[in-house]
């Protein structure tokens, strides 16, 4: 069973949410929050698998409470999915660098955040890597053009960074061992060691650290 927790402001979207939860076997709703503080308050109480988390919320606002939780060792195993509007939310980029496992829009479709759900529940990347890219390219181009190395970047081995740089390019699994000229398996594990050594919680932090440390422009 995957425990969800819902934090939102408005009662019909925490409603609507709630009931989708409900018709579905392997999923349940833990709890629900209103503010900021409620959310964190909360998710130390239930330690849900998932926080569906908006950005704006009375108290502290979403990424403050994402920062909060991904930094809560006792929430080591709780992943965080920003419902964000696009069009005005411009702290998603934030949202991902502070620890949240990726982003969906608010207007997506029911079938589509089940599956993002279960998908990061399952430690998988929210959203496909083309969508990654697309979506925080645009995210980069709000933020300073100052770039600041990741401290463990001189960690990885050559083959780790070029496999960080084609995960933050927005190729898959298959398509970096083809660029590599590697297996599927060897290219899911250069990602997978540079993410450890890193210490990004998923994929898409991986992504943002690629962006920060300026190996990607």
């Amino acid at each position: 069973m995957i425990n969800v927790l819902i934090a939102d402001d408005q009662d019909l979207v925490r409603l609507g949410l709630r009931t989708l939860l409900a018709n579905e076997d392997d999923l349940t709703c833990v709890g629900e929050a209103a503010d900021g503080l409620a959310t964190v308050a909360m998710a130390s109480r239930t330690k849900p698998d998932i926080v569906l988390m908006d950005i704006r919320m009375p108290g502290i606002d979403g990424l403050e409470a994402t920062r909060r939780i991904t930094t809560n060792s006792n929430l080591a195993n709780t992943r965080i999915i920003v419902l964000t509007t696009f069009e005005h939310d411009q702290y998603v980029f934030d949202a991902l660098r502070n620890g949240a496992s990726g982003f969906l829009l608010k207007d997506t479709t029911p079938a589509e955040l089940l599956r993002a759900i279960r998908t990061v529940a399952d430690g998988g990347a929210l959203m496909s890597p083309s969508v990654t890219r697309t979506l925080l390219r645009e995210f980069v181009t709000l933020r300073p053009s100052t770039k600041t190395p990741h401290p463990q970047l001189n960690a990885l081995t050559e083959r780790e960074r070029e496999a960080m740089v084609l995960a933050a390019e927005g190729l898959s699994n298959d398509e970096i061992g083809t660029r590599l000229r590697i297996s599927t398996a060897t290219a899911r594990t250069h990602v997978s060691r540079a993410m450890v050594k890193l210490s990004a919680r998923d994929r898409a932090q991986l992504v943002v650290f690629a962006y920060q440390s300026g190996l990607i422009e």
